[in-house]
């Protein structure tokens, strides 16, 4: 590592969820105050990492990245690119376990590689609720180690969570005295990307009025990013949007938003969870189970392997009447459509392949057009 990075916060995120909303969260806290350079969007492969090393100038007094990883070796490609001094591991989940064997063990020791490459000396974070977080190589890890948690104690550790129209409040203790935060996104594994930013920030020197400052300003980020992104539409009608990615632990976060989002008749529309390998059925059956227990009305399912989902939800006792899949999107849409009561909560989501904001969008121009008409009437 270069005189230059050296005095500079570095700091890498990688794990199987969450990446980019807390390096989103990170970064927005920074720039209240400082030049900073981070990864864009959610290119997040070696290859990008190559062509951020370029675009970072002395200039830039602190570096975000996010390391994604796909293949074992490719958390070690990142670091060999651009070292980091402060690494964030947000959990450890079935994202992409296809490509390590169908092994949770295999894929925690690659993305442990961030370890074994980061500045030996450095801080590293992790979560203390994530049971697979257990599995990451820590034992020779010289430099400090710091923990955000909900459940269970941690050096961060996030109490008095509320849902509110416009996202989350909680309150996290920090040197003895409890602060109050709000964020503009929903779901409590939302809470845990915020606590990285508190924990990563803090010893930066950050206060909590410029965390929170950091945290308002991400609203124009997060908003309407595919991400839990809620769309009033029509007659106490409301769509979340959760389209741009799916793997079991981020659907059954979904769910839960559903539950506490919905209003009066709740709708689960999903789709198909990729790159699970021989924890295909049993990841989508794994979501089904978790339906069976939440508030959810109606399950419409699309794509081949989402009928495990159905499945799931069936063989746990969610009424098999209330379930319908779908293999042509077309199809879904329409008894979508005509399924949709006044007070109706729809959840979409499914991997980025599925393209189910097809799904949204089909919607949201319908009831668009319906407004337009109804306004054009009255004119009339």
């Amino acid at each position: 590592m270069d005189e230059t990075n050296k005095n500079r916060p570095i700091i890498a995120i990688t794990g199987s969820a969450g990446k980019t909303t807390t390096k989103e969260l990170i970064a927005s806290i920074l720039k209240t105050r400082m030049e900073i350079f981070k990864s864009i969007q959610n290119l997040n492969l070696s290859i990008f990492t190559k062509h951020y090393a370029n675009a970072i100038t002395p200039d830039h007094e602190a570096i975000v990245l996010e390391y994604g990883l796909q293949y074992p070796g490719e958390i070690k490609k990142h670091c060999s690119i651009i070292q980091p001094n402060i690494s964030v591991i947000t959990n450890i989940g079935s994202a992409h376990v296809g490509n390590f064997k169908s092994n949770i063990i295999e894929l925690a020791k690659a993305k442990s590689e961030i370890i074994e490459g980061m500045d030996p000396l450095g801080s590293l974070y992790i979560n203390a609720d994530d049971a697979n977080s257990k599995l990451l190589l820590t034992d020779s890890f010289k430099g400090t180690i710091r923990t955000v948690g909900i459940e269970k104690k941690a050096n961060y550790r996030a109490r008095h969570i509320h849902y509110t129209d416009t996202g989350m409040t909680f309150q996290v203790k920090i040197k003895g005295k409890m602060y109050g935060f709000t964020i503009p996104v929903y779901g409590i594994h939302n809470i845990y990307n915020a606590l990285y930013a508190i924990a990563v920030t803090h010893p930066l020197g950050f206060s909590p009025e410029e965390m929170q400052q950091g945290f308002n300003n991400s609203r124009r980020i997060l908003k309407k990013n595919r991400r839990l992104s809620l769309y009033p539409i029509w007659d106490n009608i409301q769509i979340i949007d959760d389209t741009f990615s799916a793997n079991p632990q981020a659907v059954k976060a979904a769910l839960d938003v559903l539950e506490n989002l919905g209003k009066q008749y709740n709708i689960a529309v999903l789709a198909d969870m990729l790159e699970l390998g021989k924890y295909t059925v049993d990841g989508h059956k794994e979501v089904g189970i978790y339906i069976a227990k939440k508030k959810v009305d109606l399950l419409y399912t699309f794509g081949d392997y989402a009928q495990s989902i159905a499945h799931g939800a069936i063989e746990s006792g969610f009424p098999e009447d209330k379930v319908f899949h779908f293999s042509n999107i077309e199809d879904l849409n329409t008894t979508l459509l005509n399924t949709l009561l006044p007070g109706s909560t729809v959840l979409v989501k499914g991997s980025h392949a599925l393209k189910m904001n097809r799904t949204v969008k089909f919607l949201r121009s319908y009831y668009k057009q319906m407004k337009a008409e109804e306004k054009q009437k009255a004119e009339e």
